[in-house]
């Protein structure tokens, strides 16, 4: 997929925790306001290999049956979204991992308490490339023209 131009691409996880509380429409309702492009957005179970794929870093670990369990639980709602630093400004609205600790206004400060923390975002470029190519097919992220970015960025931003 294209990752090219001066917009990143990056993902964003409703988890378990956020599809059953109906917190999806609130999670889209903080990226579109914060002037983000919606580029892909899928309801999906996630597959023991997706996980074990996805969380290849912490599958050693003593508490990776849980986590795949409560991944598995549900269906998640993958999202693709887009924008002039997107990677940070998705991680500042998901707030810190640890959801007691997270600011206030941020999805984990006002919607979590624990380690079910609502959603997953990149971390990194490097990982958003990833995580894109893993949870979209081809064609199932859309480039297109967002005629409000005339009113989110300034004309140099967008050249």
């Amino acid at each position: 997929m294209k990752f090219d131009g001066i917009y990143e691409k990056t993902i964003l996880i409703v988890k378990p925790d956020g599809v059953q509380r109906g917190l999806v429409g609130e999670i889209i309702k903080r990226l579109e306001r914060k002037g983000l492009k919606l580029a892909g957005l899928k309801m999906m179970y996630l597959s023991e290999e997706k996980l074990r794929e996805h969380y290849a870093h912490h599958v050693e670990k003593p508490f990776y049956p849980g986590l795949e369990s409560f991944m598995k639980s549900s269906p998640v709602v993958v999202i693709c979204a887009e924008g002039k630093g997107a990677i940070g400004a998705v991680r500042l609205i998901a707030g810190v991992t640890n959801a007691g600790q997270a600011d206030g206004g941020t999805i984990r400060g006002d919607l979590a308490m624990g380690m079910c923390n609502v959603v997953h975002c990149s971390d990194s470029l490097e990982n958003a490339k990833y995580e894109v190519n893993r949870f979209f097919e081809e064609g199932e992220i859309f480039e297109y023209n967002k005629t409000e970015y005339l009113h989110v960025y300034m004309d140099d931003e967008r050249n």
